[in-house]
């Protein structure tokens, strides 16, 4: 059934299947000494859960295989990636997060897929199948699952990356009770680059397949829900959410692939949009414009914050003051917070410009 279960994976819009068992033993070793060093920062959920993130039967009983599934997402027409981050007028946005909510695309797909291996288990008289399918949504160590399962390897920036695709697609797993033969693991092809290590803006990859998330854009811009520490925000330049810089500077990538999911499609214009415009945004606008989209989630008064953060390290302008300037009353403290030093960094480009007439 293994080969029958990939085969409908790609009808369902999957580029890749792949099936493992759930001995997670070297990944349980290193995921906790990860914790230990307190390098999840706010994210408690990576650790509230104890061994049940590395122990799949623990979370789901009866689980013995899980099916990991690979969907790429890089949308057709993107304006290049560099040209917006030399922009620091332009709001980069990571590339995942263009169109639809992958969270609701990806379950979809992966509810399709059970409700498939169901139906055809039926009509053999198989009883007692059972199954749990994650997107991002449950204590699931997905990287390490899908390197066992053989979708790629963890690359040093701790991402997984296929040999013949890179690394700019979603994973997805069902765990399930049914004894499916299992895969090869991946082997490892990072070799002697440091790509990765050496263009992260933050050097959050303190060593090789080591992120301290602490300092981790995608981490300060999306899952940090309060002040985005004052020696951090130079650093981050323009990008309001998320980054792929690890990604973009990948060799590997040169293999990827445009995703072939409509719903993948940039929405809005969010490849090419000016910070200026974005900090203009009611919430009324923020809920239309990325309604569906998976950054609706942090919120508007974080949007706002991201976004302020990113004026601040604009090249000064009149525009850039007064879109500034416009939301010093608004009423979200931790946003006048980065208002303010966003506001002090061109006073102190102003001075340095005087200084030196």
């Amino acid at each position: 059934m293994s080969n029958d279960i990939k085969q409908w994976g790609l009808e369902l819009g999957f580029n890749q299947i792949g099936i493992t068992d759930t001995n997670l033993q070297e990944a349980e070793v290193e995921h906790q000494a990860w914790i230990a060093k307190g390098f999840h920062g706010e994210m408690d959920y990576m650790a509230k859960h104890g061994v049940r993130r590395t122990r799949p039967a623990e979370l789901i009983p009866n689980t013995i295989r899980v099916i990991s599934a690979r969907l790429d997402y890089m949308p057709p027409n993107t304006v290049d990636s560099e040209s917006v981050l030399q922009d620091s007028t332009r709001a980069f946005i990571s590339r995942y997060a263009m169109g639809r909510d992958y969270h609701k695309v990806m379950r979809n797909k992966l509810q399709k897929l059970c409700e498939k291996i169901q139906s055809e288990i039926t009509k053999h008289h198989i009883n007692g199948f059972s199954y749990r399918a994650f997107t991002d949504s449950a204590p699931v160590l997905e990287v390490a699952l899908a390197e066992k399962a053989g979708l790629g390897w963890r690359g040093k920036h701790t991402l997984l990356i296929n040999k013949n695709r890179g690394s700019w697609f979603f994973l997805g797993e069902i765990y399930t009770n049914l004894p499916l033969p299992t895969d090869k693991t991946a082997t490892n092809h990072c070799g002697t680059c440091n790509n990765c290590i050496d263009v992260c803006p933050t050097k959050a990859i303190t060593a090789p397949y080591e992120v301290d998330a602490r300092r981790c854009i995608s981490y300060l811009t999306i899952e940090l829900k309060t002040s985005i520490p004052v020696e951090l925000r130079p650093l981050i330049g323009n990008r309001v959410y998320g980054c792929d810089d690890c990604q973009l500077f990948c060799p590997w990538n040169k293999f990827s692939e445009i995703t072939h999911e409509p719903s993948f499609a940039i929405k809005n214009g969010l490849d090419d949009i000016s910070l200026v415009q974005c900090f203009a945004w009611t919430k009324a606008q923020f809920k239309q414009n990325m309604a569906g989209s998976a950054i609706y989630r942090i919120g508007y008064e974080q949007w706002l914050r991201n976004i302020a953060v990113g004026l601040g390290n604009a090249n000064t302008s009149p525009e850039v003051v007064k879109a500034l300037q416009s939301r010093m009353s608004d009423e979200s403290a931790l946003l006048r917070e980065h208002i303010n030093w966003a506001l002090m960094q061109h006073k102190t480009n102003n001075e340095t410009i005087s200084t030196n007439k």
